[in-house]
């Protein structure tokens, strides 16, 4: 069935031969659904490198600590922006190695390691404006060399801390602090921690493994969310370095203003010696304990020290001893749709391209516009219906090139754009991932691959073989998430299709119902129906003492032997590889493009809905179709809104 919904009156309205065109075309600064962080740099200050931490209390303050010198310095900037003073400190006593601050509403919590090696708290009811006395709640013996703090909805206050290898979280319910929690987790050392209550107690980890491989990791202290109360999730990993490379990982943060975002700094020892700032995001809809990070970025911020995260609404702090930056996430969507003279949106399997030509007067590319190469376009398909403009959003498309023409005084701009899938041919593997056999399902290697991309992945319907096959696979430094991917589908018999932004997983049977009827209510204005041969007409498969064949009977007779031959070391039975031979030869089928028609736009077509055609000039009653691409046409010059459909055996 179709995955878009209409609403009735636009649904009639696509079927009226007269009905008229409405279009949205929205651009906004956003990647796979989240905004993008430009950062604005708001202080540079003279302030020396070392421990520190930042908060934004609940009246919009931001909060600031560093230690320098053996003393902890304090500062609370009442309405931070442009032209804020974030040079002046209040020194609050002596202190060392680390430092904590988190905020909820008008409490304030700081945490800090005295000078005699325990942990103080100073805490705050009225957004930071006064801080309690000091409060000893780790002793000196405990050895804490990392803080992180975090306070729950329920007021619940989270101190966790990290030795030189071993977390440890410990709890306050109801002012009363509970017993230290030990991770049972193990690595050679921990040279960072940052927390966030995101349901559960949401933690990042830096340092290194007991072999020396350096990594960045996530792991959560159950509040009852996804973790039970009290007990720890599986380290799970986010970054990693080999033993050896000169690479490390330290001074991690979090935050979650729109979506959560993480920092750390990844550090070089070798000729061309860096230490910069990392930056990535969840994509879109995704817990904290999925761990679906998108690769992470680098900065031009520079520092062995790395920054603090702070969160505002729509917006993101970062903090440094000598520096403050903003970046805005409000990432508003400006609509172009008033501007369009002609729209060519393709939808194909593994592709996608929109093309746009807008009139301009100057104010699409000027600088505060958000049309830019790497923009988010969202296209809406829709009517005039009885009820009003309706619509309905179409895949989105991320902006590859923007082209100003004059012609006569007539200036255009010319958007070129590609689809989920450029985003995900765009990301290359920055080193090796590997997944050992029985380790991780076909549906969570591809989770990790479209997240690596930056694009929310999820489900229309899946094959029992895409949760049942975990497979021996591996990623290869250089290799694109596009061939990724497209290995990893071929060892099931599913499909991928784009919707909004998103990449979703469907099994095609071909018992499907048909989801829409052409030629019936719909009119189809043209139509062509072509034969070709298929690229294979015969599939061998080999695997571990297994071999299967698959024929298309009807090509062989016409063509001869077309040989396609898989070689699978994780197909290890005859009844696996006769699977994977039928839908090899299934796949064939599917690939195979046998006719086109041409329709007013449906709003909600989608690749691979089965659907049913009636055009009696090419003997076609009701034949059951399945849609293998989409080419949707709008030029306001001529009048022209349609689209051709490349149909194939359902």
């Amino acid at each position: 069935m179709a995955v878009r919904y209409l609403p009735p009156s636009l649904a009639a309205a696509q079927r009226s031969p007269s009905a008229s065109p409405h279009l949205r075309v929205l651009v906004s600064a956003r990647a796979g659904g989240v905004a993008r962080a430009v950062f604005q740099r708001l202080y540079s200050g003279s302030e020396p490198e070392g421990p520190h931490t930042a908060a934004l209390a609940g009246d919009g303050s931001l909060l600031r600590a560093r230690i320098a010198g053996g003393q902890l310095y304090y500062q609370r900037v009442a309405a931070p922006g442009p032209g804020a003073d974030f040079a002046t400190w209040t020194s609050l006593g002596s202190a060392q190695q680390a430092v904590a601050l988190a905020a909820r509403g008008a409490r304030v919590v700081l945490a800090y390691v005295a000078a005699d090696g325990s942990v103080a708290l100073r805490e705050s009811a009225d957004h930071g404006v006064t801080l309690g006395a000091p409060t000893t709640v780790v002793p000196s013996t405990a050895g804490a060399q990392r803080l992180a703090l975090a306070i729950a909805p329920s007021g619940d206050l989270l101190l966790a801390y990290a030795t030189a290898s071993q977390v440890v979280a410990l709890k306050r319910t109801g002012g009363v602090w509970g017993s230290p929690a030990t991770w049972p987790h193990s690595l050679g050392s921990v040279s960072g921690l940052a927390c966030h209550h995101g349901g559960d107690y949401d933690l990042l980890v830096t340092g290194a493994e007991a072999g020396g491989r350096a990594g960045v990791w996530t792991v959560v202290y159950g509040d009852g969310y996804r973790q039970a109360v009290g007990t720890w999730s599986p380290l799970r990993e986010v970054q990693r370095a080999d033993a050896g490379s000169g690479v490390s990982f330290a001074a991690p943060c979090l935050a979650a203003p729109d979506v959560y975002r993480l920092g750390f700094v990844e550090s070089y020892s070798g000729s061309q010696p860096y230490a910069r700032l990392q930056l990535s995001h969840l994509v879109p809809g995704i817990d904290f304990a999925d761990n679906w990070w998108r690769e992470p970025l680098p900065s031009d911020i520079t520092g062995a020290q790395g920054v603090a995260m702070g969160e505002g609404p729509a917006a993101l702090w970062l903090s440094s001893p000598n520096g403050v930056w903003l970046a805005d996430l409000s990432a508003p969507a400006l609509d172009v749709a008033d501007r369009l003279l002609r729209l060519e949106m393709d939808e194909e399997p593994f592709g996608g391209a929109l093309r746009l030509e807008l009139a301009d007067d100057g104010s699409l590319t000027a600088p505060d516009s958000p049309l830019r190469p790497g923009a988010e376009v969202a296209v809406h398909l829709g009517y005039l219906t009885a009820d009003g403009p309706q619509s309905s959003p179409a895949p989105r498309f991320w902006a590859t090139t923007v082209e100003v023409r004059d012609e006569g005084g007539r200036r255009t701009v010319l958007v070129e754009a590609t689809s989920a899938w450029g985003l995900l041919a765009s990301w290359r593997a920055r080193r090796q991932f590997a997944w050992a056999p029985g380790e991780r399902n076909v549906f969570g290697i591809l989770s990790f691959l479209w997240a690596r991309a930056g694009v929310p992945f999820s489900t229309v319907s899946y094959s029992p073989a895409a949760v049942d096959i975990r497979p021996a696979f591996t990623v290869h430094p250089g290799q694109t998430g596009l061939e990724a991917v497209r290995r990893l589908l071929a060892l099931v018999p599913d499909v991928m299709l784009l919707a909004e932004n998103f990449a979703l997983l469907k099994y095609p049977e071909e018992s499907e119902a048909a989801a829409y009827a052409y030629g019936e209510g719909h009119p189809v204005l043209a139509a062509v129906t072509r034969q070709s041969l298929p690229p294979a007409n015969r599939v061998q498969v080999f695997g571990q003492a297994a071999f299967a064949e698959a024929f298309l009977w009807e090509s062989v007779a016409l063509a001869g032997d077309r040989l396609r031959q898989v070689h699978d070391l994780n197909i290890s039975s005859p009844a696996q590889a006769a699977d994977r031979a039928l839908w090899e030869a299934r796949r064939i089928r599917l690939a195979t493009v046998g006719e086109e028609v041409l329709v007013p736009v449906n709003c909600a077509q989608e690749l691979y809905d089965v659907v049913t055609v009636t055009a009696p000039s090419l003997g076609l009653a009701a034949a059951r179709r399945r849609v293998l691409s989409i080419r949707t046409r709008y030029d306001a010059r001529r009048g022209t809104w349609q689209q051709w459909l490349g149909l194939g055996a359902p």
